[in-house]
């Protein structure tokens, strides 16, 4: 089997349809096919190419899905994120295929982690609790909404309670006005009643794993954020160094430089002038940036040795957004070694 040629099979999915390519070594298209999207014309597909294939497709909703059926079929299986590619071309499903193929064969896909079976049932119970969140949270600001559009100011959370309700509907003059307001009510109260079961099980799982203590002795990482954390992440090996991390995490400074280098007495040296920074990297994953600028903004303002590191780096000058920014990086490189060692946090 090791003598055999690989075939780079790429995969355009839809709902209904997957259409697929497959290109030899040498960069020819040796098959063209569109099969429905169902398990046993997947691997029917799959098994055709032959005994060495190497499989791409791109991020989306039913990759975990597709990668886990695939996975014990194929040599290699990739999932990719191809955002940024030009769109002067023109794109069909079937360009999108021929296009994969080449760059899987090219070696030119930069793969999105799916690896970490484990962290499956962990990843759906933090993405139940956060839409539970962002649901009440989507509730409670149409709730304001409606009122403040007929200029009843809604100061605090008096409008929220269930005992104040009653008078916060008789303002409401317009009938239909009122059946919205009472909806969302009913909504409110419904997300409410779910969100701590959501975060019970949430928690519940989240302590079953290998990193729920590590992660959790850091101060300010509480129940949530660290299960949070541990289903974004799954697990520390996938990096290598901290400057591995701080990238995903939206913690790394992007520069720019350009004609670095100049001669001088015919000889070729780098020109002694720093590179332009602009700001932080935007392509990383928003949750894990809030958790970590959630946890530096509470270190920054309560006593403990984190706030020492804030302090030390204000006492030398730097403006307090990029102290907390550097907070933030430390307490993602502190996670990062206690989970891949085992240990708990030990602030000496």
């Amino acid at each position: 089997m090791k003598n055999q040629a690989v075939q780079y099979l790429a995969m355009d999915v839809h709902q209904a349809t997957v259409v697929a390519t497959v290109r030899n070594e040498q960069g020819a298209i040796t098959m063209k096919a569109t099969v429905a999207t169902e398990a046993r014309a997947i691997l029917s597909l799959v098994r055709a190419v032959g005994a060495r294939v190497m499989v791409a497709f791109e991020e989306g909703t039913q990759a975990q899905w597709l990668h886990d059926l695939i996975e014990p079929h194929a040599e290699g299986v990739v999932v990719c994120n191809v955002r940024g590619k030009s769109e002067l071309t023109n794109k069909s499903d079937r360009s999108d295929a021929d296009a994969l193929s080449e760059l899987l064969r090219l070696g030119a896909l930069k793969a999105v982690y799916h690896g970490a079976p484990s962290m499956l049932t962990l990843k759906e119970l933090v993405r139940n609790y956060n839409a539970v969140v962002q649901d009440a949270t989507r509730a409670m600001l149409r709730i304001k909404a409606l009122f403040r559009a007929r200029a009843i100011p809604t100061p605090g959370t008096s409008i929220y309670r269930a005992s104040d309700r009653a008078g916060w509907l008789d303002q409401l003059t317009n009938p239909g006005a009122r059946v919205r307001a009472e909806s969302l009510f009913k909504q409110l109260d419904l997300l409410r009643e779910l969100r701590p079961k959501a975060k019970r099980a949430m928690i519940t799982e989240a302590r079953k794993q290998s990193g729920w203590r590590p992660i959790r002795s850091i101060p300010f990482l509480g129940d949530v954020r660290t299960a949070q954390l541990m289903a974004i992440m799954a697990t520390p090996h996938r990096f290598r160094t901290k400057r591995n991390v701080w990238p995903y995490a939206g913690l790394a400074v992007v520069t720019r430089s350009s004609a670095d280098q100049e001669f001088a007495g015919g000889k070729l040296r780098r020109r002694n002038r720093p590179p332009r920074t602009r700001g932080l990297n935007r392509n990383h994953n928003p949750m894990l940036k809030s958790i970590f600028k959630g946890a530096a903004n509470s270190a920054a303002v309560k006593p403990g040795p984190l706030k020492g590191i804030y302090e030390a780096c204000i006492a030398r000058g730097t403006k307090p957004d990029l102290a907390k920014v550097t907070l933030a990086r430390k307490i993602a490189s502190i996670a990062l070694r206690l989970w891949k060692k085992g240990e708990l946090w030990d602030p000496n």
